[in-house]
């Protein structure tokens, strides 16, 4: 009997079980904290100063990837883009048909998230795509926006 397809005629898989055994080439488990500590290994992360120089003086781009609802209970980022997390590879790819126009691969892009934890993962992302000079701002929109009230 043939595997079911799907209206393209391409075969689909039984929805259970995935795998009956772990694929031979996995990888050991890991936490998120060894996770986010190897993509930060490869960042220069900045600082709040440091990512409003690098954005005013040097043209770098802040991405704000926070969703919409917590820019709204916690506030914009004026100085940003903003991009949400779930398309930000696309957006910012040289290759990719949905690529913002001035992405580039040497593009200086410094990624928010709200505290700084989500922000190394996507840049970490960004880096893979080979766009070597992503980062993230250390302490996120959290510290942009302390940072800016101790300015006040």
């Amino acid at each position: 009997m043939a595997a079911p397809a799907d209206h393209h005629g391409v075969p689909v898989r039984p929805a259970w079980p995935i795998w009956s055994d772990p694929p031979a080439s996995r990888r050991p488990a890991r936490s998120i904290d060894d996770v986010l500590a190897e993509a930060r290994s490869r960042l220069v992360r900045l600082t709040v100063g440091q990512a409003r120089r690098a954005s005013t003086e040097h043209g770098a781009v802040l991405v704000d990837i926070r969703p919409a609802a917590q820019r709204v209970a916690e506030g914009e980022l004026a100085e940003a883009v903003v991009i949400e997390r779930n398309v930000l590879e696309w957006r910012f790819d040289p290759a990719s048909d949905a690529r913002l126009p001035y992405a580039a691969y040497d593009l200086e892009v410094i990624v928010v998230c709200q505290e700084g934890y989500t922000s190394s993962l996507a840049a970490a992302a960004l880096q893979e795509l080979g766009i070597w000079r992503a980062t993230d701002l250390i302490g996120g929109y959290a510290a942009w926006r302390a940072a800016t009230e101790d300015r006040a």
